[in-house]
């Protein structure tokens, strides 16, 4: 009787020794290529050379090995087939009906030395995902391994079955195609970030579209209990990216707790003094910005000390040991900073549940061309991050009254704001404080009077901003009754010289930017 082939080729060395050996007792002959070959000689373990099988060596330093019809015939010839057997006798073709092969480290390679493309070009596999394929294409009679952890299992089938199961030879198959469509996803990635920055134009330039992430970690559960939930990084990490924020103290991260705190970071970055951003179900609780980050802290507080409780904090200077004795009397789940003082660690720390993050860079903007993407039941939506600052935008004073030149940080500080709260959305202002926020409401006089009621009579001299325009004069009345001193929207109404006219009957200024700001 013919005994049964082994293909080995791996860059992954883990259980190597203990799998030949498993096999070589089950009879199988191995077959191996290069350093594999030698890894397995250096343990006394019986190799056949892969040239002693295809009869040609390997050439361009070790770039062509497998890549031979005896191999390739050996792995997709159908054994159930005639005609296959019989044109592989024909051929002096051996059938291989176990392969085990991981591919070349690209990704440590790449994460070690990305700008040595020369050397992530040399770590792309070509030999390896084509055995790996066609030993996945003819799974009925091959079993192939790509993951280690899969070893023990199919070697205590064989010893105590005999064979691998058909189910199993499919889920390893299949294990196989997710392998290589990972790896070939990542290698794009990467040349296509050596070519410009991602644009969204240049997605468009191909109909298929591949993201690349790797497994952090498993999640306790997803928004609610009954949800099962896991988080990923992008293949070729971002920097400054919330996955690759070091956590100082508390427990893992829940599901909300991520998508809070991203949140929160994307608020942050608006902004180059001082601040503090408390977040609530994705939503601003209080944004506050000062001459010092204590400042900021207490005002953005003050914003709303009841929907801080159980919040999450996000700020762009370290925490100080006098911020850390103020905010250790509150419960917050996350507080994420560039750093912490040493004797603001050892105050917070003193609260078991409080997660505590530090990443240097958060404040950063994202890179330009930076994707966000939602999925929707079978699709995803994929659409560049808002980014475009208040700054950049054609401000264009459409009322009689103009704004005060001392006023204006607060009406830039509203635009800043009302971009990150669920639309529709309405804020108030005051001295770079929100004082009043209107989240998520079908329609926008809803949303004004949310953020008035609020604010209450701190609603008196502060700054409105809105998301979006106003469809009614409805929304400028109720910030005049209740004592706005100013109006920043982007306009675009049919109606908006409504608006218009009852703010110039009431000496209202108001400001046009021309840029819509919606968050759904």
């Amino acid at each position: 009787m013919t005994k049964k082939k082994a293909l080995i080729s791996v860059s992954d060395k883990t259980g190597l020794a203990d799998l030949a050996k498993s096999l070589l007792d089950l009879d199988y002959e191995i077959i191996s290529t290069g350093g594999t070959a030698k890894f397995l000689k250096d343990k006394d373990i019986k190799v056949t050379a892969v040239e002693e099988i295809t009869g040609f060596p390997e050439c361009f330093d070790g770039r062509v090995k497998t890549l031979h019809p005896k191999i390739h015939g050996g792995l997709l010839a159908r054994r159930d087939l005639e005609s296959h057997m019989q044109s592989a006798f024909d051929l002096g073709i051996s059938m291989i009906d176990l392969v085990v092969v991981n591919l070349y480290p690209f990704a440590e390679t790449m994460l070690k030395q990305a700008d040595n493309m020369a050397a992530c070009i040399e770590q792309i596999d070509i030999g390896g995902p084509a055995m790996l394929r066609s030993a996945a294409k003819n799974y009925n009679s091959v079993v192939v391994l790509t993951d280690v952890h899969d070893y023990q299992a199919v070697i205590h089938e064989l010893e105590t079955k005999g064979e691998v199961s058909i189910t199993n030879k499919l889920r390893l198959a299949a294990k196989v195609f997710a392998q290589t469509a990972f790896y070939d996803s990542m290698i794009a990635e990467y040349l296509n970030s050596k070519i410009k920055p991602h644009a969204f134009d240049s997605i468009n330039e191909n109909s298929n579209l591949t993201l690349s992430y790797q497994k952090v970690a498993d999640l306790r559960y997803g928004e609610n209990p009954a949800q099962k939930a896991a988080i990923y990084s992008k293949a070729i990490p971002l920097a400054n990216s919330l996955v690759e924020a070091k956590q100082l103290h508390g427990k893992e991260l829940s599901y909300n707790n991520y998508a809070d705190t991203d949140a929160a970071m994307a608020m942050v970055k608006e902004f180059s003094r001082p601040t503090v951003v408390a977040v609530k179900h994705s939503n601003p609780c209080g944004i506050a910005s000062a001459d010092s980050i204590e400042e900021a802290w207490q005002k953005a507080y003050q914003a709303d000390p009841v929907s801080i409780f159980g919040g999450i904090i996000v700020q762009n200077r370290p925490v100080t040991k006098s911020e850390a004795e103020k905010m250790a009397k509150i419960f917050l789940e996350v507080i994420l900073a560039p750093s912490f003082e040493p004797d603001a660690l050892e105050v917070l720390m003193k609260r078991k549940n409080i997660r505590l993050l530090e990443l240097p860079g958060l404040a950063e903007p994202y890179p330009a061309g930076t994707q966000m993407v939602k999925e929707i039941y079978g699709g995803i939506l994929l659409q560049d991050y808002d980014q475009k600052s208040i700054e950049s935008e054609e401000q264009q004073v459409v009322t009689k009254s103009k704004p005060e030149q001392a006023d204006l940080p607060d009406y830039y500080f509203a635009m800043k704001v009302v971009k990150h709260v669920k639309s529709n959305a309405i804020v108030l202002i005051k001295n770079e404080q929100t004082v009043g926020i209107g989240p998520g409401q079908p329609n926008r006089i809803t949303s004004a009077n949310i953020a008035i009621k609020q604010a209450g009579e701190l609603a008196q001299g502060s700054i409105m901003g809105s998301d979006a325009f106003f469809p009614f004069a409805d929304t400028v009345e109720a910030a005049y009754k209740a004592g706005v001193k100013g109006i920043i929207q982007p306009g675009g109404s049919l109606r908006d010289q409504d608006s218009i006219d009852f703010c110039d009957q009431h000496d209202i200024p108001m400001i046009f930017t021309g840029a819509r700001h919606f968050k759904h």
